[in-house]
């Protein structure tokens, strides 16, 4: 009994690994289809619910650690923490976040007995992974793996990235029924997915016409840390209207029909600084187009004067267009959740006071329309959606994922939002402060993306679309018939049990 289960919670481990080697830096993918088939075949020989419940908190937390293992860093760098502390909050961190994973594995057991194991508990496991979006924090879904893969990408437009985890969590289980010797008939669920290749295909290698000029500052977090005198941020703003003026990297020579400064923490805010805005307000006019830029905006809450992360669109002639602030803020960057904002110092300059905005916002430029998000809103499918829905015909991304260092998680990033621009069929124009600068058109594919760490400009096309989506339309509809279709197939399968 002892050697057994000793295997299980190994089979539990070596899923959590594989499923880390699925996303950047890795990037195998290929392993997503069978990379949580040790776990579930763990959980089918498990001897009780407390024994499932392990193993899949087990798989999780290692799977989420080793995803995110550069919330450590960013915690230690910028947190104020020294390394034990920072290491206590990644190890609760990792714990946390793999205890929908536990659940995850108490609700399979049953239903891998079944002969509807296979839609049963892929089903689950889609519940499961959209869940994490109203825990407090959400990252990679194993849906993103299909982003380039064309045939199963090709579900994100119809189900968001639910549909291609669907049908990877439904071959992991037809691996682990083989494992397990079941009846070859119980894998007769497979041929449902047959018309996949009848979908629609994506626009593979498509290009737009419309020239945008992102600017790349390369501004490092500790230069912000250090604080910023008048003088200094005169010589940046200098350097950004400068940069604004160049070609820069890439294939567009031609007058930019939108000029995009990306999210960064250089505290001379656009509406407290005449300096911030004569200077943004002549980079729109010499270029001679609309800009977008990131500022901090405040606004009266409850008589509190509360920061709001926000984007403006400014018009040549200095005229702001519109203002849209970000509804979803980042747990410990600029919100620090209670008890933790008793003993955590602020990440950004305002962490822990940030007012989440409202409102979405969309911004005519002549006869077409944009729309602004802001970095951490990417893993949020709706949020993004949503912009689109409202009229939004190309979607620009501001950004800063300098915080993270020479890490993973800025590769991790940019593949969310190829899968936001795919669900949504929208280009995607995604200005770092230091990241990935690039242009993501509706296949999910990049133009060739600035060098990280280091200032650049980068001139690429891209084009306006208004057709919407199904799951523009609907939302997360496939979320919720997975979680009625989890639901149903678990209270059969314990009548099942109990007949």
């Amino acid at each position: 009994m002892e050697r057994s289960k000793a295997v299980g919670y190994g089979l539990a481990a070596l899923s959590g690994l594989l499923q880390v080697l699925v996303f950047p830096r890795f990037s195998l993918t290929m392993l997503a289809a069978f990379a949580v088939a040790p776990l579930l075949y763990a959980l089918a020989k498990a001897p009780s619910g407390r024994t499932r419940f392990l193993l899949g908190w087990l798989c999780g937390s290692i799977y989420w650690g080793g995803t995110c293992y550069w919330v450590y860093g960013v915690m230690h760098e910028y947190g104020g923490l020294d390394a034990p502390a920072a290491a206590a909050i990644y190890a609760g961190f990792l714990l946390a976040k793999g205890l929908p994973l536990g659940v995850f594995g108490v609700l399979a057991g049953p239903i891998l007995r079944t002969p509807w194991a296979i839609p049963g508990v892929a089903a689950l496991w889609v519940a499961i992974e959209g869940a994490h979006q109203y825990l407090g924090f959400t990252w990679l879904l194993l849906g993103n793996a299909a982003t380039s893969m064309s045939l199963l990408a090709a579900l994100a437009p119809f189900t968001g990235v639910y549909g291609p985890s669907f049908v990877l969590a439904a071959f992991n289980v037809a691996a682990a029924l083989v494992l397990l010797r079941r009846p070859r008939r119980e894998l007769a669920w497979l041929a449902l997915l047959l018309p996949l290749p009848l979908l629609p295909q994506l626009p593979d290698g498509e290009t737009g016409t419309v020239p945008v000029r992102m600017v790349q500052p390369a501004v490092h977090p500790d230069e912000v840390m250090q604080g910023w005198n008048a003088g200094r941020a005169l010589q940046h703003f200098r350097q950004m209207l400068a940069w604004s003026m160049e070609a820069g990297d890439g294939p567009v020579e031609e007058k930019p029909a939108l000029l995009i400064w990306p999210e960064y923490t250089v505290p001379v805010y656009y509406f407290d600084s005449q300096m911030t805005r004569n200077v943004a307000n002549a980079a729109a006019r010499q270029v001679g187009a609309p800009m977008v830029l990131n500022t901090v905006a405040y606004v009266e809450i409850d008589g509190e004067r509360r920061p709001m992360n926000s984007a403006i669109v400014i018009s040549p002639d200095g005229d702001v267009l519109s203002r849209y602030s970000k509804r979803h803020l980042v747990p410990f960057g600029e919100f620090t959740p209670w008890p933790f904002s008793l003993f955590i110092d602020k990440i950004t300059l305002e962490a822990g006071d940030f007012y989440p905005g409202q409102e979405v916002v969309v911004t005519p430029i002549g006869d077409h329309s944009i729309a602004t998000y802001i970095c951490y809103e990417n893993v949020f499918p709706t949020a993004v959606s949503s912009l689109a829905a409202a009229g939004a015909q190309a979607l620009v991304n501001v950004s800063n994922d300098s915080w993270y260092g020479p890490t993973a998680a800025r590769y991790q990033h940019l593949l969310i939002a190829r899968m936001r621009a795919i669900e949504t069929q929208r280009y995607i124009l995604r200005a770092t402060a230091d990241g990935i600068t690039t242009v993501i058109n509706r296949a999910g594919q990049i133009t060739p993306p600035l060098p990280s760490f280091r200032p650049g400009v980068l001139n690429a096309h891209f084009a306006y679309h208004d057709e919407l989506t199904w799951f523009v339309r609907f939302g997360q509809w496939f979320w919720y018939v997975c979680i009625v279709g989890a639901a149903a197939a678990w209270l059969a399968a314990r009548a099942m049990m109990e007949s």
